[in-house]
């Protein structure tokens, strides 16, 4: 059993979506819960298609059912966790007939989806933005924890919670210290003996204060606090929520150094760009959405003048007077398995040739990985055992809803060729074909024929914070009400639309949901940019 949440894995990740697809024909059953009628839907058992933000709604009348009709864990949940009533007393109001009223979908739906996932036997739980681009997206990862533990389905195989990373290695960047709250090897800045390790290697003080989310830095900005930016592998001003917001941020600032493949939106408003080596041009590591770590090796000789990612850094740091001397990416490794030794000690390049790839933690060279993570759960607990609580959460609507002047409700996400911001993908070579090669915003048949639009029309899309001009596409992939854009193209910044509010534990963007208005324009060709 899979429970796919806010995830257009087909389109988004087409790796996963395809041994998906594998497994539904070997029998797994797939309940898609999404907004939209994505391409996910037409294997699935059953789609949920539940209003936009509703997901803690739902989880909880899941999580009332399973208890009110005894199909949770009882055993596993007195020996490995805590607060179960708390959580039982916390969803206690959302019956099904509540939930169906915030969520859209019928009771019956909400319970028989319930009663399959407790009785699966194993059960699964992928998610990704749908999920946490919200106000409230860390309490949508507390519930579905909360669902997964209530079930037992954790840390055994067929089972578990799997957040499918947006990009091939920001697993392996949020591990190697990227995260604003952890050094490499996905340890508290706050662990004294563990950031020991590191102050002796390098032979400095590291401050054990966590750094700043990007939303929270563009905060600071705003302030005067912050005067220059470094940006490495992003795109900010087509990426982030805000858009004409996030421009005015970066002009503030006294210096903006980009360092990136081509020349991004961003970079293009940069002092200083510092040209970077693609993925065929290094070498290294990937660690993926499953913690397999694999090698990868570079493929086509680079323009000299261009190096890679840690290089620059490395002669950034030499000349700021402290030396990083670094001969090849294999020393770099060596050092992290080396300080972070319970995650990658036994994760050597020799055996990575040998074996392909390797599961962390891998701590010594003859471990053989761990393929699965919280095995622990299902064996006997020891007395230093540390449980894992429960943590109850409430719904909240989205920050922004439909009202007269804006009556749609933009959601927004990713197109398949495009990937990200486009800036990887925007400059393929001939013969690719391409799906869909403008922006457009989906809407639903009926709220097209209601305004008198047309399918590739050209409309203004209107919220508080901008506008812009667009074609339509007509499609009963979104329900009335609902319109759908993504936010790769430059000509058509979608982002100039979306809201300024974000998760107050995250900082994560609300990209998910903000109202808008369409209408009709009188002379498209004039509006459309060139």
């Amino acid at each position: 059993m899979l429970l796919l949440f806010g995830s257009n894995t087909s389109e988004a990740h087409p790796i996963i979506a395809n041994r998906i697809k594998k497994a539904v024909k070997s029998g797994l059953k797939m309940i898609v819960i999404d907004p939209r009628k994505i391409d996910m839907t037409k294997v699935a058992h059953r789609h949920l298609q539940l209003n936009v933000g509703s997901d803690i709604a739902l989880i909880n009348a899941f999580i009332r059912i399973i208890i009110s009709e005894g199909l949770y864990d009882a055993s596993f949940i007195q020996q490995f966790t805590n607060d179960f009533d708390e959580l039982k007393n916390r969803v206690e109001r959302y019956t099904p007939e509540y939930a169906s009223e915030i969520t859209g979908i019928t009771p019956e739906d909400i319970i028989s989806t319930a009663r399959e996932y407790a009785e699966a036997g194993n059960g699964m739980i992928a998610y990704t933005l749908g999920i946490t681009e919200h106000h409230c997206g860390v309490n949508n990862v507390f519930d579905i924890g909360n669902l997964a533990l209530l079930t037992g389905n954790i840390g055994k195989k067929g089972t578990g919670i799997m957040p499918l990373r947006g990009q091939n290695n920001v697993q392996g960047a949020g591990d190697m210290g990227c995260l604003p709250n952890q050094l490499p090897g996905a340890k508290s800045l706050t662990d004294d003996a563990y950031r020991l390790r590191f102050e002796t290697e390098w032979g400095v003080g590291i401050n054990p204060i966590a750094g700043d989310t990007q939303t929270r830095t563009f905060d600071k900005i705003e302030s005067g606090e912050i005067k220059a930016l470094y940006v490495i592998g992003e795109n900010p001003l087509l990426a982030d929520v805000h858009m004409n917001h996030t421009a005015k941020m970066l002009k503030k600032l006294d210096v903006l150094i980009v360092q990136d493949i081509f020349m991004t939106e961003t970079a293009e408003m940069a002092d200083v760009v510092l040209p970077a080596r693609s993925w065929g041009e290094v070498d290294g590591t990937y660690t993926n959405t499953d913690r397999r770590v694999q090698r990868v090796r570079q493929a086509v000789e680079a323009h000299p003048n261009v190096k890679e990612d840690w290089e620059i850094l490395c002669e950034i740091s030499t000349r700021m007077g402290f030396e990083m001397n670094y001969e090849h990416s294999e020393q770099i490794w060596n050092e992290i398995r080396k300080l972070a030794k319970e995650m990658y000690g036994g994760i050597s390049y020799d055996r990575l040739e040998k074996e392909y790839s390797l599961h962390y933690p891998c701590p010594t060279e003859d471990h053989p990985g761990t393929f699965i993570l919280h095995e622990r759960f299902h064996q006997e607990a020891e007395e230093s055992f540390v449980k894992a609580p429960f943590v109850p959460v409430d719904y909240t609507a989205p920050l922004e809803l439909p009202d007269e002047q804006y009556p749609f409700i933009l959601t927004t996400g990713r197109r398949y060729e495009s990937y990200n911001t486009h800036s990887q993908t925007r400059y393929y070579a001939s013969g690719v074909k391409l799906k869909q090669t403008e922006e457009t915003v989906d809407m639903h048949p009926e709220d097209a024929e209601r305004l008198g639009i047309e399918n590739g029309e050209v409309v203004s899309v209107k919220s508080r914070r901008g506008e812009l001009q667009v074609k339509t596409k007509i499609t009963d992939q979104v329900v009335p009400g609902l319109v759908f854009m993504s936010f790769h193209w430059s000509e058509v910044p979608t982002n100039v639309l979306t809201i300024n509010e974000y998760d107050p534990i995250s900082g994560t963007a609300e990209f998910k949901a903000c109202a808008v208005s369409i209408s009709r324009i009188k002379n498209p060709e004039e509006s459309m940019p060139q």
